[in-house]
């Protein structure tokens, strides 16, 4: 059988090559760096060598002196000159060239800013205020000088390796504002990453399903992060399994469809381990001991007896089935999943994945860490608001304010102290609050006092946390009375308007609303309150105003309302997606904030009010010009008593109109 020769240095080349490999067949393969030669399979079949041949003769010289056949081209889908390279040594030498080619993502970029290189990328940042997290490695980096202030605004994201840090270092990447890593991170860390350095923008090339790239659009998403992508350049190359055909053909390999299924239907099972090592129930312990191949994260493989057993190192929904399906030598599959599979599990991804034309799936519960932390205690969960902060947004002051138990999920001491730090600043340090370590290892441990208390104590990577609060807040947050807030000269909408306000919007737990002209911050305080999973930008341009938005954000513990200080609707431009929005002053320029919000969702629903003829007018001509859905349009006129001497009269307020319209 012929040797084939691979330039490498992607994820898919390491698979091909581990593949034919597992075939019989000696593959030869090249990368750029140590670091490739590192996370390359050791096999006998696999010879590496590191560094590059010297450019297209070079390459041709090796094909010649080894007599290559076939060359396979793997190489990253940006890395244009190399594949040039590779593609013209094959023409002198007389090779066949097989291109590799990366499957494109299934994004939408309907809010994605694309660029055609890194420096247009730069130039479109340039001017832009904002944190910019660089994802598009240590080569270009040095494009990124160019913005001003790049040492405090650009925190470049790059391999763990001496060379990329080195270069990193040498253009003044350093500090808080460099970050070494491997990828692909999951969603989850990238979010985490994003939140944490404060980040405006992501910009990051297009790597595809198997790098990452899809997480990396979810998590800015969900971040409300502009996320700038270079586009990928043009590749007319063949994909994975396509070019498995190609050199199953070429040379002799039996058609895995030949290779005899395993008797019977395949089964894939689903996992829960508990919490660590030796927390397996019964049943759990005898499907793992049954399973042919266990697939899990590290730490999750780790924890159980592998023995007599293949194993595949992978978290990843997308990556455990596409590995299932390339090897149906395994008749059952066992996945390992921590904690209890129905608590912030991955088995919801896996799930919704599966072909079950082609596997039986069997799930099994683990203990959750909050059945067994509350049983550690002697306390019951039953009465417990369950969340989670693991890499995710959580309104845990505003959930710890108004609940007498809150458990959430945490993601190690950072975010054990982020949270105590603000239950502190936000007045709940009478709340006591237990944190569960590393539970199921040696350094398990559980540690119960104040936030304060908290703050001087260090912790583990694995956290979790139950906070008791003896007197939660249950009453309901619409209609609290004008003289409980903080005033001043700004502006309020009065508690009766408000109540009506808020209750035509129609929140949900989790919607996302925009309060434009907000004043004192009453209505988004109510708002707020009212959406305690969602999160409420506050739009003020007058920083006497924004200010007293910040007193009764932290008076009322709203924590998930978010000041911004501008005018609108510029001030709304890189703010997120909203559900809902709230418009109770707009300078003159309702019409703009209204097309901006239709531009951001198509089906966000609008309360307009307004105090004067004028503006109601303005509002109807918005509503026809820009062809909106009017559900209704409401008058209210208040009148409140007032003492003189025994008798009580009434003194009317303002009349307000309330329109109530949507995109569609």
């Amino acid at each position: 059988m012929k040797d084939v020769f691979i330039f490498s240095g992607t994820t898919e080349g390491r698979s091909l090559a581990t593949w034919l490999a597992s075939k019989g067949v000696m593959v030869h393969v090249r990368v750029a760096t140590d670091y490739g030669a590192d996370v390359m399979e050791p096999d006998d079949n696999i010879d590496v060598q590191v560094g590059s041949c010297g450019g297209a003769e070079g390459i041709a010289r090796v094909i010649s002196e080894n007599m290559y056949e076939f060359v396979v081209d793997a190489t990253h889908p940006y890395a244009t000159t190399v594949s040039k390279h590779i593609r013209e040594g094959c023409q002198q030498a007389g090779a066949e060239y097989i291109r590799l080619r990366r499957e494109d993502s299934d994004v939408s970029e309907d809010d994605i800013v694309t660029v055609d290189t890194v420096s247009d990328a730069v130039d479109y940042l340039k001017d832009r205020e904002g944190v910019i997290l660089a994802a598009t490695g240590s080569k270009e980096l040095d494009r990124y000088t160019a913005i001003p202030d790049y040492r405090e605004r650009v925190v470049a994201r790059v391999l763990s390796t001496m060379d990329s840090v080195k270069r990193a270092v040498e253009l003044g990447f350093e500090g808080r504002n460099l970050i070494c890593a491997q990828g692909p991170f999951p969603e989850d860390v990238n979010y985490a990453t994003l939140r944490q350095i404060d980040a405006r923008y992501l910009v990051t090339k297009d790597s595809g399903t198997v790098g990452g790239y899809e997480e990396k659009v979810r998590a800015a998403r969900r971040a409300g992060v502009t996320v700038v992508l270079v586009r990928k350049p043009d590749d007319s190359g063949h994909p994975y399994d396509e070019v498995m055909s190609m050199l199953e053909q070429r040379l002799g390999i039996p058609h895995e469809e030949t290779v005899p299924e395993p008797a019977g239907r395949r089964e894939v099972l689903l996992v829960g381990i508990g919490m660590g090592p030796g927390d397996m129930t019964v049943r759990a312990t005898e499907k793992v001991r049954r399973a042919d191949l266990l697939i899990g994260a590290r730490r999750m493989l780790d924890a159980v007896d592998t023995s007599g057993r293949d194993v595949l190192a992978e978290y990843r929904s997308d990556a455990i089935v596409d590995y299932m399906d390339a090897h149906p030598e395994y008749g059952r599959i066992a996945v390992l999943l921590s904690g209890d599979i129905g608590f912030y599990s991955g088995a919801k991804g896996l799930l919704s994945k599966i072909d079950r034309s082609r596997y039986d799936v069997d799930t099994e519960a683990g203990i959750s860490s909050a059945v067994y932390l509350c049983s550690k205690m002697g306390e019951t969960w039953q009465d417990a608001y369950l969340t989670s902060a693991h890499g995710r947004d959580s309104n845990i002051v505003g959930l710890v304010n108004t609940h007498p138990k809150v458990f959430t999920l945490l993601s190690g001491e950072d975010t054990v102290h982020a949270m105590c730090r603000q239950l502190f600043d936000y007045g709940l340090n009478d709340v006591s609050v237990t944190i569960g370590q590393d539970f199921g290892y040696p350094t398990e441990r559980i540690f119960t006092g104040t936030p304060s208390e908290c703050l001087d104590t260090e912790f583990g990577d694995l956290c979790v946390a139950l906070i008791v609060n003896p007197d939660p807040d249950t009453r309901n947050p619409v209609g609290i009375p004008d003289e409980e807030f903080t005033r001043g000269d700004a502006p309020m909408t009065k508690s009766e308007v408000r109540a009506l306000s808020v209750a035509k919007l129609k929140l949900s737990p989790d919607s996302v609303v925009y309060d434009v002209g907000a004043g004192t911050g009453s209505v988004s305080v109510e708002m707020a309150l009212t959406a305690f999973e969602g999160r409420v930008y506050a739009i003020e341009r007058e920083d006497v105003a924004a200010d007293l938005i910040e007193v009764n954000k932290r008076k009322f513990r709203a924590s998930n309302i978010e000041v911004v200080r501008g005018l609108a609707p510029d001030a709304m431009a890189d703010l997120p997606t909203p559900t809902h929005a709230f418009i109770g002053g707009s300078a003159g320029n309702l019409k703009q904030i209204v097309q901006c919000l239709l531009d951001k969702n198509p089906d966000v629903r609008v309360v307009i009010n307004s105090v004067t003829i004028e503006t109601m007018s303005e509002t109807l001509q918005v509503i026809r010009e820009l062809n909106l859905v009017e559900e209704e349009f409401v008058n209210i006129t208040v009148a409140r008593s007032r003492r003189l001497g025994k008798y009580h009269l009434m003194t009317g307020q303002n009349p307000v109109y309330i329109a109530v319209v949507r995109g569609r």
